[in-house]
This record gives C-alpha cells, structure tokens and sequence, in this order.
C-alpha cells in the first residue's frame, strides 16, 4: 500500500474530493456494499398460538408464537433476507438441571423449525445449539456441585440437540457454547445420521460480553443466570490472538461458517479472522447494540435509518459476509425503498 500511495501525483493534480463531488461518483468507487442478502434475522420463538410479547429492553422486537412467525418468515422472504435464526423462549416448566429438553423431538425449536421449513421452504433456517434456555441455571451447558459447567458432559448433550435439529429440517446448526470439541463432536454426529449438508455455523469468538443483557431478558435466562457469569468458557474481551486459534480450531473440527460476536466493538477481530483464514465470517450485531441505537433514536439523539445502516455497512467493511442483526427487517425495507446509505 505504501509504495502505491508513494505513486500519487500531490495536489492539485490529485484531488481526493473530486471522485466524492456527486453522487454517481461515489457510486462508482463504493468499495463495499449492503444489502438484504447480507442479513440473518434473529427471533424470539413462544409456546401457543396467537402469541405476541414485546421484549421491554429491545423496543420493536417481540416473542412470537410459531404461527405468527411464519408470517414474518414470510415478510423477510419477500424482502430477500436469507435467513431466520430462531431462539426459543423455554418455559419454566421444561427447564431442568440437565437441560433435556434441548433435543426434545416435540420441543419448541424443533416444532418451529418443521413449521418454517414447511411454509418457506427457501427461508435458510439456523438454530441455537446451546443449553442456557433450558437450564434452571442459566448457564450454556451442564455444571458440577460448584457450579463449573462440565465441557465433555455438556458437549454430548449439544450433540443430541444439534442432531434433533438437522432432523426437524434446520439448514445451518449454530453451536453458540463455546465449549472446547464440539465442533468437532456436532460435525461426526451430523454425517453419522446422514446429515451431510447441515452447515454449522461456529460461535468460535464468542466474548463474555456485557452487550448480552437484552438477549437474556427475551429468552428468559437472565433470572435463572443470577449473579453468575459466563467468563469460564467464554473469550475474555481483551484477547484478541486468542479469537485465532478458536477459529482455526473450528474450522479444522468442520465448521462451515465462523462467527465473531458481539459486533461493533469487536469489528477489529472480524477483520483478522477473515484476513488470516478467508472462510465465510459473520458477526452477531448483538441485543445491546439494538438497543443502544434504538433508545438513541426514540430520544431524537440520533437518526435511526443513517445509524443503523452505517453500523451493518461497517461490519461489511470489516470484513462480514453477512451479519446477524434484530434490524435485519428493517434495514430489508429501507434498502428496498432506496434510502440505503449513499448520501
């Protein structure tokens, strides 16, 4: 780059602000683009029908019951989002120490994936494969006496959840953990069982982040969590080298995809990952940066359209294929209505 900008005629005979005078011509030199097909949509699934709850903490985004979010699977199709990633909202009832009901046949993730599949079969359905929505403690897989939650032990139970997943017809398996091996363990399951083409997208740079908060409030964790934290298996904010050798881990195990999550603050891990191993890279645009943007905007501070579609552009600009955003919908509709972020 430094011999390239060694090449450059000094002003005047190079102007930089003659290529960005109109509009067509910084059109034309736009190095990176956003649209539809660069979103998954998160949401929040419920026990019944007819069902809609708003979640307080992240205004505009709801719990829905199955029937009422194979409308929206619906909606986001006709805008030309490519996927769905569902997280269920477990009731009390069906929470346990053991967390079994993750790989329920019968269970809610599962009854909501065989509804998507079958009312949009072209909607790329991605599930959650992780234990805190089903267990009484909050935490992302099974604990010892004192609390330390088991890797091993909670990997088989990610395996059986991952399988019962592929098996009600999920296109990409999302293992969100962080436990070490199961990449490696969900990947022998699948193709044992004949499902050689459920991609898996790995969680491999997963931070314990307080950006979550939100998240945990919709699918009902936070209060089983408590005062407890998730800085035994998830990555330190601080590491960065360390986000790396997760993701060449995983990569190597059989992850078809990696994920770098939270987003903003984390765009700099995005930008070593996708330049040092090149495979498909996303980044979760988390609960807490929603609702930042959205409670910035519903007090005026902010204009929400130009905020939230120069946020997903800077995770493309990172390096992101596609992002995980709540604004997915939205920012469909306003690319749609060519209001994009061309100003």
């Amino acid at each position: 780059m430094t011999d390239v900008l060694t090449q450059r005629a000094a002003y005047p005979t190079t102007r930089m602000r003659r290529m960005r005078r109109d509009d067509f011509s910084r059109r034309l030199m736009r190095e990176t683009t956003l649209t539809p097909d660069d979103f998954i949509y998160p949401v929040f699934v419920l026990e019944g029908s007819g069902q809609r709850e708003p979640v307080p903490s992240m205004p505009g985004v709801e719990r829905m019951s199955i029937d009422l979010l194979v409308e929206e699977a619906q909606s986001i199709a006709r805008l030309g989002v490519p996927a769905m990633a569902l997280f269920p909202v477990t009731p009390l009832s069906a929470k346990s120490e053991d967390a079994r009901e993750a790989f329920n046949p019968d269970g809610l993730a599962q009854r909501a994936v065989k509804a998507l599949k079958d009312a949009v079969p072209a909607l790329g359905i991605m599930t959650d494969v992780a234990l805190d929505p089903f267990t009484t403690h909050g935490q992302d897989g099974l604990i010892d006496a004192a609390g330390y939650v088991l890797n091993d032990a909670t990997v088989d139970v990610l395996v059986q959840q991952a399988v019962s997943h592929a098996e009600a017809g999920a296109d990409i398996v999302a293992p969100s953990d962080m436990m070490d091996g199961r990449i490696g363990a969900v990947r022998a399951a699948l193709e044992s069982a004949g499902h050689i083409n459920t991609r898996i997208m790995a969680y491999s740079a997963k931070y314990a982040s307080s950006f979550y908060g939100p998240f945990r409030d919709a699918v009902g964790s936070a209060a089983n969590l408590g005062g407890g934290n998730k800085y035994t298996y998830q990555m330190d904010p601080a590491n960065s080298d360390e986000a790396l050798h997760e993701v060449a881990l995983d990569l190597a195990e059989g992850a078809d995809m990696v994920m770098v999550k939270p987003g903003m603050p984390y765009l700099d891990i995005v930008r070593r990952v996708k330049d040092r191993f090149g495979a498909p890279t996303f980044v979760y645009h988390v609960s807490g940066e929603y609702a930042m943007l959205k409670a910035a905007s519903q007090n005026g501070w902010l204009d929400e359209r130009a905020v939230v579609l120069e946020a997903l552009m800077g995770c493309k600009r990172a390096g992101a294929d596609g992002v995980l955003t709540y604004y997915a919908k939205q920012a469909a509709q306003w690319l749609h209505q060519g209001l994009g972020a061309s100003g």
